[in-house]
């Protein structure tokens, strides 16, 4: 399966592109929440939902009813460890207000960059472990998504934009040039829209 828009997003807000992510086998995990759920209730699971998006994507004519993920269901699933996070990134909790996204984690900066350090001591913040707060606004329309970091706080300090700027030039723009704090990019599967609410990401289809 395709990474699915709302892990796409969320990674996002840590400044990070588009990584490689490894997931279980969502056709299995789906099959066998499918069955559970079948005795249980008919409300679909993380993995039928992402299921659901894929088939949908590729249809000639997408169902456009709006597909909605819960904060919880998104924490847990990340928490549960089917998606392998960038290297040095734990602990990720997101919370959703309408418009915006605020991620947590507990990130090592080193282990981050190995084989990338910098000798500017503007950028030696970025060393060691710390406790990461992101908030960033997020949607989708028109197929594409757009993140803005609005800031970035290590152990309770903000950083200041334009050092978040050399962090991003220097770690991450050599490797992927379209990443930065204004950040927009193709959504997959033909995602049409994306609106984050008060504890919801829905999303449509085109």
């Amino acid at each position: 399966m395709k990474l699915p828009f709302i892990v796409l997003t969320l990674l996002y807000l840590f400044l990070v592109p588009l990584w490689p992510v490894e997931k279980a086998d969502a056709q299995t995990d789906a099959s066998s929440n499918a069955a559970a759920t079948s005795s249980t209730t008919a409300i679909p699971t993380l993995e039928q939902k992402f299921q659901h998006i894929e088939e949908n994507g590729r249809s000639a004519t997408p169902d456009q009813t709006p597909t909605e993920f819960t904060e919880k269901e998104i924490n847990d699933y990340i928490a549960s460890g089917k998606v392998k996070l960038p290297a040095g990134m734990q602990s990720v909790v997101f919370r959703g207000k309408p418009g915006v996204i605020t991620g947590t984690a507990r990130v090592d900066f080193d282990e981050m960059k190995i084989g990338r350090n910098s000798a500017n001591p503007l950028l030696s913040v970025f060393n060691g472990i710390h406790n990461v707060v992101v908030v960033a606004q997020a949607y989708g329309a028109g197929g594409q998504g757009m993140v803005h970091v609005e800031s970035v706080s290590l152990d309770d300090v903000e950083i200041p934009r334009f050092v978040l700027q050399m962090f991003v030039d220097k770690y991450l723009k050599p490797k992927y040039p379209n990443i930065g704090l204004d950040s927009k990019f193709a959504l997959p599967d033909r995602l049409d829209t994306a609106s984050v609410g008060l504890h919801t990401l829905t999303v449509t289809q085109k």
